[in-house]
């Protein structure tokens, strides 16, 4: 099957998602606001100190990879948006940091216009820009939501108060994270060939799978926090330490700097800690195969911990040590069933695709004085059903991404 395939297409669905993306995002902000003025009026300095470190730490990771983006893009605008801003004035957006909104509103603008005027954007700019949105919030729900939510269980777990609202607001959490990573597969789905497209319900189990593992795994690292906190941090470190070790022996091949390749296999560490991630091609199954038996068994020691010091020193409220063995056995379990779906997954829904088969792969730019040409040649192609021109604005980042997903 040729490479270059037809244009992408910005669905309605994929509208939907870019009007409701902005208000959320703005609405994350406010509860991050909230929770910050809530810990500071119970005088818990530590959970606020660490609740500032995160948000301080995703956004500058964010920021720092936007920033990139553009410099590797040679800082074209490809929205009136965008444009607004000089190179300078975007350099200091992002100093305070600011450039992810402007990425946002040029989505926002591109989506609208092509929603009212009902025309195809021959250059795929909207789904272009939605493709780097979907990477930055990938970064930052691992950099940030995901740190949080575990925040939030482990204060649960040392109060020992669980009601109701409590269970709904960490379900809604877990949700969104897991609700992140599908709409970042949804993004990969969209170099798959017409005759290769996958169904709703690729992602409607994409996302469940995705939730288990993750509520799994942060409930897991809840646990020992609620009792261990100090030690949560040492075994932050020394996992990512390993993590960061494998993703750079992946020789990973994502950004096009030295020093922004650092970062991201530093990032991809952090992300890890979480949830799988695909970023090298060949000996995907090995690589899957093996993370997933380091961190089963890493969850395994967590809840075993938990156990014993729940025997040896229990907390104020009173849990019977049966009880903490079916918590304990429960955790490991729902990893366990998560792993199945995810099996499921890739034995019925998931295409395996070489990475010519998928779209954009001729992602150069043509001169402006061949587009005329381009046209002539799109519609031709279309009235004969042969593949079209490729897209003048393939995304170079999310097709390697999904090379690495399908191939």
């Amino acid at each position: 099957m040729s490479g270059t395939q037809a244009n992408f297409k910005y669905s309605g669905w994929d509208f939907l998602f870019t009007c409701v993306g902005l208000p959320l995002f703005l609405v994350d902000i406010g509860l991050d606001i909230w929770t910050a003025v809530s810990f500071y009026k119970e005088k818990a300095y530590v959970c606020l100190a660490v609740l500032l470190v995160l948000l301080l730490g995703s956004s500058l990771l964010t920021q720092a990879y936007s920033w990139l983006w553009y410099s590797y893009d040679k800082f074209e605008m490809k929205t009136k948006v965008e444009g607004w801003p000089t190179k300078r004035l975007l350099k200091l957006l992002h100093v305070f940091q600011l450039g992810i909104y402007f990425r946002h509103a040029g989505v926002l603008e591109k989506a609208v216009e092509s929603f009212i005027t009902k025309l195809p954007d021959p250059e795929d700019v909207a789904v272009f820009l939605s493709h780097d949105l979907s990477m930055l919030r990938i970064v930052e729900t691992f950099s940030e939501s995901a740190p949080q939510l575990t925040l939030m269980l482990t204060i649960i777990l040392q109060q020992g108060h669980l009601d109701p609202v409590t269970v709904l607001k960490a379900v809604g959490s877990a949700s969104a994270i897991a609700f992140t990573v599908t709409t970042y597969h949804r993004s990969l789905r969209s170099f798959l060939p017409a005759n290769e497209n996958q169904k709703i319900s690729s992602s409607v189990i994409y996302f469940i799978w995705n939730l288990v593992l993750i509520s799994s795994r942060l409930t897991a690292l809840a646990l020992f926090a609620s009792v261990l906190p100090c030690f949560i941090f040492a075994h932050f470190i020394c996992s990512w330490l390993v993590l960061f070790f494998f993703a750079w022996r992946s020789k990973t091949d994502f950004m096009e700097s030295p020093c922004g390749e650092w970062l991201y296999r530093a990032t991809v560490g952090l992300i890890w800690y979480f949830n799988w991630f695909n970023v090298a091609k060949g000996k995907t199954r090995c690589r899957t195969a093996l993370y997933h038996g380091y961190i089963l068994t890493d969850i395994c020691i967590l809840c075993a911990v938990w156990c014993w010091k729940m025997s040896t020193d229990p907390p104020d409220f009173v849990i019977e040590p049966m009880h903490a063995l079916i918590t304990a056995a429960c955790v490991v379990a729902v990893y366990v069933l998560g792993l199945i779906l995810k099996v499921i997954y890739y034995k019925v829904f998931h295409p395996n695709l070489d990475k010519d088969e998928l779209k954009g792969a001729s992602t150069e730019q043509q001169p402006e004085d061949e587009v005329g040409f381009r046209m002539f040649a799109a519609e031709a192609n279309m009235a004969d059903h042969r593949p079209s021109a490729p897209s003048a604005h393939c995304n170079k980042r999310m097709r390697k991404l999904a090379e690495n997903f399908y191939s």
